[in-house]
């Protein structure tokens, strides 16, 4: 994943934020909306679109478009900034490939001090018991 790639690859739109702020909020457009479409993205290849595709489909558009919103700061730069960071978060966490698990056979020995230990709990209940006198 080329990450210098992948953000010329997006589109900003500056809006205006919403929520308090006065007079100023309704000349300022600090609130920044990043689109990513994942279809006709260069940067990725087949295998990396369809593995984000499952693992985070439910971002996504039904156009399979990414859209990330930010109003955090009263400043678009910032904004912008932000939303990026987000944005790499997310596609890091969906290219992300868990380790396939091996599983492995429990050794002979930790079966063996197992039931070894079974049987002297055993034993020490047995003295415990009051004697039988039939």
């Amino acid at each position: 994943m080329d990450t210098e790639k992948i953000i010329s690859e997006l589109s900003f739109k500056a809006v205006r934020s919403s929520g308090a702020g006065g007079q100023n909020v309704n000349k300022v457009s600090s609130k920044v909306v990043l689109t990513f479409d994942l279809n006709t993205s260069q940067a990725l290849s087949d295998e990396e679109k369809l593995l984000l595709l499952t693992n985070i489909s439910s971002r996504l558009t039904s156009e399979n478009i990414l859209i990330l919103n930010c109003d955090e700061d009263r400043s678009q730069i910032k904004n912008k900034d932000i939303v990026v960071k987000r944005f790499l978060e997310i596609i890091k966490k969906g290219l992300f490939v868990p380790k396939i698990r091996k599983a492995t056979k429990i050794p002979k020995s930790v079966i063996k001090k197992r039931i070894k230990d079974k049987k002297n709990i055993s034993e020490i209940k047995q003295s415990r018991r009051k004697p039988d006198l039939d």
